[in-house]
């Protein structure tokens, strides 16, 4: 048997830009920002010209995140039970209208620019987690993180123009002019996005209250279920918290402790972009040289140790320096969690799971807006200072905990075994096993330590323990084998290669794990690819031979509940048809269901759909 040498030649950092969906989506969001940012201060201004009220002002934000928190769960349902595309030119065109009707209500009282923002914001909560679960339809997952970098620019970076482009248009046209603006670009985005040819989505009509509720809790519960997304949501809740304590300070820290001019404090905020722009073009080329949790780490510290630096300066120059470097040191943080939200969600959960995070991000980031109103009670310098040590804090918090830590070295060189799986050869025909080989599997899955001495018997006789070489394909995804596999020593990779060059990685397999059973159990097609990442001894077991052990009532639910996970992993596109297994299934994985005594291929087929996580 021979093998090819596993080579991974990463495209270069601008190349998804050439991919033709993902350019139109791009284009779309850079205009679409910058208009964003023109009724962002534009609005302010308005507020302020007619009310002379930086407490009115304020209220505008609060009107802004309002709807997040009353809508936000439910528009996520929506996104994972309708077109996605047709949500996003949906979302754009309406709030094209409602932003175009500000400059011609307003006249009539200035109540109306509150709630026409108060509705734009609530269409943008479904546009949100609607675009986030369909970015990663458009770049295959090696170019999945330029893309994000180069997205982050599109709908951060563009804000610095857009704010640029307010103050010149309030200075020297009528005010009204940013608003039409804006409307305009609402418009460009919509005609990108319904150019953009997106996969098929499975459309569910059936939207009762019993029906949104359950899907609710279906995505809410994933979210507190996998450990790196509850991990992320977890550190999150400081990082926030002290985000919106610091955008709250930054005036009053300019006026109060810097005594900077507005002009200086303008320039704070435009170089904030600036600063996260610079970083966005770095991370385009350089984020997979680091795990998204440690890149999370790396940047709360970053912005941590800054803040602190900034909380005692006393040099405007400095502080404005200190701000940049902090939007700099922010944007490796805002695309690996971007990263890791695309890479770990099924795609059938997305939007609920987006709309839950955006959701609890919101919250707690009016939670420090509204911390920061004990400015009046405590010296400014002393609550930056404190909103720097939460940032501290959250960067430590990160390095532990389960999920976020994942070497870098180890997810490449997943990456280049599953881009290499579909050309190395395969297994030898290996050896009968041994009752050593059997107690070792034991060792590492006591469940088989139930299996009677006439199981022991048969696998002796009908199994075989193969050895896989580092770099040797195991199973290839769309083949059709009658085994399923379990690994005594070494390690596997799982992932998906696509037709097109993509891949994605699932899950590293250690001893005691098994693979295979789906395909084993229900005469499907393999559903992803499996590669040794070293030397890797199986015991290749029979489809009739699992078959009878599903009538152990442990070992069936162990081998379920596995099914059920990995069919909650692969995304519903890429999974081949299993026998009586549709899109409505895969959204029904998690009722629960009694152990099997016996059973066929379709049965196990109903049941994988049925099996608790």
């Amino acid at each position: 048997m021979t093998t090819t040498p596993l080579t991974l030649s990463a495209p270069g950092p601008f190349a998804v830009l050439r991919r033709r969906n993902f350019a139109l989506m791009w284009t779309g969001q850079l205009v679409s920002t910058i208009g964003s940012s023109l009724t962002s201060i534009a609005a302010s201004i308005l507020i302020f010209r007619l009310t002379h009220s930086a407490l009115d002002v304020g209220l505008m934000l609060m009107v802004t995140a309002a709807p997040s928190l009353v809508v936000g769960l439910i528009a996520g349902v929506f996104v994972d039970r309708l077109d996605r595309k047709r949500i996003l030119v949906t979302a754009d065109l309406l709030r094209g209208v409602l932003v175009f009707l500000i400059p011609v209500l307003i006249s009539s009282g200035i109540g109306w620019l509150y709630l026409l923002v108060l509705l734009s914001s609530a269409v943008t909560t479904f546009f949100s987690p609607a675009f986030e679960s369909v970015l990663p339809e458009l770049a295959p997952d090696d170019e999945l993180a330029a893309a994000n970098s180069l997205m982050a620019i599109s709908q951060f970076g563009s804000t610095a123009v857009g704010f640029a482009a307010a103050g010149l248009i309030a200075s020297w046209f009528p005010i009204e002019w940013a608003f039409w603006l804006d409307a305009a670009s609402f418009v460009f985005s919509a005609g990108c996005i319904l150019l953009t040819r997106l996969p098929a989505f499975s459309v569910d009509s059936a939207s009762s209250v019993g029906s949104v509720v359950t899907n609710l809790r279906a995505g809410l519960g994933f979210l507190g279920r996998t450990p790196i997304l509850r991990s992320l949501l977890l550190v999150s809740v400081p990082v926030f918290f002290s985000f919106g304590l610091w955008n709250s300070l930054l005036l009053p820290f300019a006026e109060r402790a810097l005594h900077a001019t507005e002009f200086e404090y303008g320039l704070q905020e435009g170089l904030t972009s600036v600063g996260f722009v610079l970083a966005s073009l770095l991370m385009a080329g350089w984020a997979d040289r680091l795990r998204e949790g440690q890149w999370l780490s790396l940047s709360f510290l970053a912005m941590g140790l800054v803040g602190m630096v900034y909380a005692i300066s006393t040099s405007i120059p400095l502080a404005v320096a200190l701000v940049m470097v902090s939007g700099f040191s922010n944007a490796p943080s805002s695309i690996g969690r971007r990263l890791i939200f695309q890479r770990h969600t099924p795609r059938e959960l997305r939007g609920r799971v987006n709309s839950g995070f955006f959701v609890a991000r919101d919250l707690v980031f009016l939670c420090g807006m509204a911390a920061a109103g004990l400015a009046d009670l405590i010296e400014v310098r002393d609550l930056v200072m404190a909103s720097a040590v939460l940032l501290v804090a959250a960067g430590m918090f990160a390095l532990v905990l389960p999920g976020l830590g994942q070497p870098a070295t180890e997810w490449r060189r997943s990456l280049a075994l599953l881009r290499a799986a579909p050309a190395v050869g395969g297994l030898s025909l290996g050896r009968a096993p041994t009752l050593d080989d059997l107690d070792t599997l034991v060792g590492y899955l006591p469940v088989m330590a139930g299996l009677s001495s006439r199981d022991r018997d048969t696998l002796l006789n009908r199994a075989r323990v193969v050895d896989a070489p580092a770099g040797t394909c195991i199973v290839r995804r769309g083949e059709t084998s009658t085994a399923a596999y379990f690994i005594l020593s070494g390690k596997a990779v799982v992932g998906i290669v696509a037709q097109d060059g993509g891949y994605r990685s699932l899950a590293t397999l250690s001893p005691g794990d098994y693979f295979g059973e789906i395909a084993a159990l229900t005469g499907s097609p393999r559903t992803a690819d499996v590669a040794a990442d070293e030397p890797t001894t199986l015991l290749q077991v029979p489809a009739e031979i699992l078959r009878g052990f599903m009538g152990h009532e442990v070992f069936n639910r162990l081998v379920l509940a596995t099914m059920s996970e990995r069919l909650s992993q692969t995304y519903a596109a890429d999974l081949p048809r299993l026998a009586g297994l549709d899109p409505q299934d895969l959204r029904d994985l998690r009722t629960p269901q009694p152990a099997l005594t016996a059973a066929g291929p379709a049965q196990l087929a109903d049941a994988a759909a049925a099996a608790t996580d």
